[in-house]
């Protein structure tokens, strides 16, 4: 069954939601993967390209800067022409262009697509939000939703598995080869799961529309009430901060074990691991946390409880608690996340 715009809502209600969640789980499963290959392979790149360390960080910039900018147009994209087909468009250009990495033989090179790539990742996101969204009752939204990011906390500890496995024995391009395989899953969501029935409904209802009324943008209607406009800027800075002390910790940490504490590639990877179990169980948590206690202080919680912690982490780890000091701050980090969907 090819991706269908007037699937009955009966249809959707019975059978679809838990399809679609299975489907938006693999996808950020897969999102979270991809994003953390650059970390685990970031060293190899830095000696085979010769790279100083600014243009190592470069690399992460690069791919941040995608994701934002992914992100802004992906959820016009998603309004425009369908949550489910943003998915899938968002998987098969991150998957091809991520194992195109594997062929690039220079710096130029190698940032310009992990750049273009990012694009994918962070549209990807926001469509598979969106999408389980729609799909969820109100009262288990925060929950399912929750549930949901953990698909991408699952997706960092499978990379890490996999670059455990291929660096040390068959090196860092191989690492971005396997990023072909989510084509596959992208494939089958489109044939499988149908766009959601509020936004099918929309589109039925656009040619009956005048075509001198002009529906006005989204962003036209949140700055117009001064309520809504506030809680935008403030989220957007909110959500902001949280992914750049996030993504600027969670990409470097790798190197950091390896080279400060003086870790083995391997030993590292499973340090890894046990800080991303930690935020998975951190992430689930906080759903069930927002549904009971609410969103806001859910998410201070986590976000002022991991702002402590962090800095334990850098003045007083040694090799017996690092990895104890890892799990706290991947559960801590995990809690904020759990809540951030849901605005």
């Amino acid at each position: 069954m090819a991706t269908n715009y007037n699937t009955p809502s009966s249809a959707i209600k019975a059978h679809t939601w838990k399809i679609a969640f299975i489907f938006a789980f693999l996808a950020l499963l897969v999102d979270g993967a991809d994003l953390m290959l650059l970390s685990y392979s970031l060293n190899s790149i830095k000696a085979d390209f010769g790279l100083s360390s600014v243009q190592a960080g470069m690399l992460g910039s690069f791919t941040l800067a995608g994701m934002a900018i992914g992100g802004i147009f992906g959820g016009w994209a998603c309004d425009k022409f369908g949550r489910v087909r943003i998915v899938v468009i968002s998987i098969l250009t991150f998957s091809l262009l991520t194992c195109g990495l594997g062929f690039t033989q220079s710096f130029l090179q190698f940032g310009i697509l992990r750049f273009f790539a990012s694009l994918g990742l962070g549209s990807l996101y926001i469509a598979c939000n969106t999408l389980m969204a729609e799909y969820v009752p109100t009262r288990y939204r925060t929950t399912v939703l929750g549930t949901l990011q953990a698909g991408w906390t699952v997706g960092y500890i499978v990379a890490t598995l996999l670059a455990g496995w291929i660096i040390p024995d068959h090196g860092w391009r191989m690492l971005f080869y396997v990023a072909i395989i989510p084509v596959i899953l992208a494939i089958f969501m489109h044939i499988l799961v149908p766009e959601p029935l509020a936004w099918q409904e929309s589109r039925l209802q656009q040619p009956n529309l005048s075509e001198n009324a002009e529906k006005p943008s989204a962003l036209k209607l949140i700055f117009q009430d001064k309520r809504n406009r506030n809680m935008f800027i403030l989220w957007a800075l909110t959500a902001g901060f949280l992914q750049f002390g996030y993504y600027g910790v969670n990409n470097w940490m790798p190197s950091y074990l390896e080279s400060e504490l003086g870790m083995k590639f391997k030993e590292m990877t499973a340090y890894m691991v046990g800080t991303y179990t930690a935020m998975i169980l951190g992430k689930v948590l906080a759903g069930m946390m927002a549904d009971k206690l609410g969103r806001r202080f859910t998410y201070a919680f986590g976000a002022i409880g991991t702002a402590i912690f962090l800095p334990l982490i850098v003045f007083y780890n040694t090799p017996e608690n690092i990895l104890f000091l890892l799990v706290i701050f991947g559960f801590l980090y995990g809690i904020p996340y759990g809540v951030n969907a849901t605005y």
